[in-house]
């Protein structure tokens, strides 16, 4: 069955209700996968499924799970490919693979890996996983879709972290020289990278000055409140002549107690059996 965007998306309350709770049943989902997988990044995972939610429920993204190459689609690009269970949740939900497949996360041979394989998953646009090739890459589709005259909008997900790369910013120059409009970039401001705070590691700010300054309109929203991404998720559709920029300031470990107040320490670490069953206890499994 094909889904539709909307021209601009309404935030009414019953779909609010309908997105938290969606947005929990993929945290279950998340956990479960990565509890039995033994390793993988849970905190960036849990900190984005408000904002891929949004994408994917809200009205912001056309898809076709029966038909993945649709080539009317909407493209969504996962750039920091390692918070891929969140994107394999989502997939699950919409029915472009079987939940089993869930249970073999980052398993040899598994349809599911580590890092997402486009040749292995329905609905993966783009193999991930070397920092900031995602973006550029995203970047080519946007430019394809507009040469080609499609209404085609690309959104590619990032990492604060991520984005300490030097290729992210030689794709941002292109994307501003050539007005590539139909590209949005939503970055995890989540301050939390595998070895620390990312101000401690690499200082970013002023991140929304230094997107300005390369010709990016540019939003900073609170990444958990549903009413703020729709807001600006609509804003990024309507902007033409730049590209968008949406930081969304993000919890690590979002809907899990230890997690959030933890922070960056799980950013690539699993929870053992205990931990595991106190966060599905907590996000009401």
């Amino acid at each position: 069955m094909q889904v539709e965007k909307q021209t601009m998306p309404t935030l009414t309350e019953e779909l609010l209700a309908e997105l938290q709770e969606t947005a929990r049943r993929v945290r279950i989902k998340i956990i479960k996968m990565l509890a039995k997988a033994g390793s993988g990044h849970p905190g960036g995972s849990l900190g984005m499924t408000d904002i891929f939610t949004s994408l994917y429920w809200g009205g912001f993204v056309r898809h076709d799970p029966k038909n993945p190459q649709w080539e009317a689609r909407d493209r969504v690009v996962l750039s920091n490919g390692h918070i891929c269970p969140v994107l394999y949740a989502v997939l699950s939900e919409h029915g472009y693979f079987p939940d089993e497949w869930l249970e073999d996360l980052r398993q040899v041979g598994a349809h599911l890996q580590g890092h997402p394989a486009m040749q292995k998953t329905p609905g993966v646009e783009l193999s991930t996983g070397s920092l900031g090739h995602g973006l550029c890459g995203a970047l080519g589709m946007a430019m394809a879709e507009r040469q080609s005259k499609k209404d085609t909008h690309v959104w590619v997900l990032c990492g604060d972290g991520e984005i300490e790369e030097g290729l992210p910013w030689e794709g941002f120059m292109a994307a501003s020289h050539h007005k590539v409009d139909n590209y949005t970039v939503i970055v995890d401001r989540n301050d939390a990278q595998i070895d620390g705070t990312t101000e401690d590691v690499m200082s970013l700010e002023p991140l929304p000055d230094k997107f300005k300054a390369f010709g990016f309109h540019t939003i900073v929203i609170d990444g958990h409140d549903y009413a703020e991404i729709f807001k600006a998720l609509n804003e990024a559709q309507a902007t033409k002549g730049k590209p968008t920029c949406i930081i969304a300031k993000t919890i690590m470990g979002k809907g899990v107690s230890y997690m959030e107040k933890d922070g960056y320490k799980w950013h690539g670490k699993t929870p053992n059996e205990e931990l595991a069953k106190k966060a599905l206890e907590e996000l009401g499994a």
